[in-house]
C-alpha cells in the first residue's frame, strides 16, 4: 500500500479530521500566498470568514523557501493520482500557513524540522532540500517517514516529517477534493416506501388511507 492509500484509510477508517489535527501538538519574512483563503468556495458563517481574515491579515509565519519547501512535501505526502488532484492541487499550504497562527504549538516544530531538513540536504548533497532532484528528495523522506525503521540520530526528522504528515491530511481531507476523495456524500434526500408490510402485520398496524396520501411516497420504480 502506497503513502496515499495509508493516509486515506487512516482518515476513513479511524481518524476523524479534528482528531489528527489534535495529534499534532507536540517569525519570518512574508510570504505572498500565505494570504489566499484556505477555505475557499466553503460555506462559512461571516463569524468564521472574519475570524480567518483577521489571523490571515497578521504578517506570514513561512518565509517564501518555507512555504517552497512544505509544497514540495505535501505533494510527496499525497501526490496526484487516478481519483483526485495532489495536496498543493487542494491548496494544503494555505492551510498550513493559517493553522501555524492559530495552533502556535506548532510553529516551533515545524520552523525547526524544515531548517533540519535543508541541513540534512546540505551535508548529504550540498543543497537545500528543494534544489534537490526528486530521487535525492525521497531518499531523505523515505529515512524519516518510517518512524519504526528510522536510525535514533534521525528523530528531530521523524517527529517533524509525523507531524507535517497529520496536518497536510487534516487539510487534505477537509477540502473539497478531499472529500470528494473519500467518496462521502452526507446526508441526501431518498424516497421512503414507509414501513415494509411484514412489520406492521408483526405490531398488527396498518397505514390509514390519509397517512397512504400524505405521508407515504411508494417507489413505483
Amino acid at each position: 500500500m502506497d503513502r496515499r492509500k495509508s493516509i486515506k484509510a487512516l482518515v476513513i477508517g479511524t481518524l476523524s479530521a479534528g482528531a489528527v489535527l489534535e495529534a499534532c501538538k507536540t517569525n519570518g519574512d512574508q510570504h505572498p500566498d500565505a494570504k489566499a483563503d484556505a477555505f475557499a468556495g466553503l460555506n462559512r458563517m461571516q463569524e468564521e470568514k472574519a475570524a480567518y481574515d483577521k489571523v490571515m491579515a497578521e504578517p506570514a509565519f513561512f518565509t517564501d523557501h518555507e512555504m517552497k519547501t512544505i509544497i514540495v512535501l505535501e505533494d510527496i505526502i499525497i501526490p496526484k493520482d487516478e481519483i483526485s488532484g495532489s495536496a498543493s492541487d487542494a491548496k494544503v499550504h494555505d492551510f498550513i500557513a493559517f493553522i501555524v497562527k492559530e495552533k502556535t504549538e506548532l510553529q516551533t516544530p515545524l520552523k525547526g524540522g524544515l531548517r533540519w531538513l535543508d541541513l540534512q540536504c546540505l551535508k548529504r548533497f550540498e543543497k537545500p532540500f528543494i534544489s534537490c532532484d526528486h530521487q535525492q528528495q525521497m531518499q531523505v523522506v523515505d529515512d524519516i517517514a518510517w518512524p519504526e525503521k528510522a536510525k535514533p540520530e534521525l528523530a528531530q526528522g521523524v517527529a517533524f516529517f509525523n507531524t507535517l504528515r497529520n496536518i497536510v491530511a487534516t487539510g487534505f481531507y477537509t477540502s473539497e477534493m478531499g472529500v470528494k476523495d473519500i467518496g462521502y456524500a452526507g446526508n441526501q434526500p431518498n424516497q421512503w416506501n414507509g414501513v415494509p408490510d411484514d412489520v406492521l402485520k408483526q405490531y398488527g398496524l396498518s397505514y390509514s388511507e390519509k397517512e397512504l396520501k400524505e405521508c407515504v411516497s411508494f417507489d413505483k420504480a
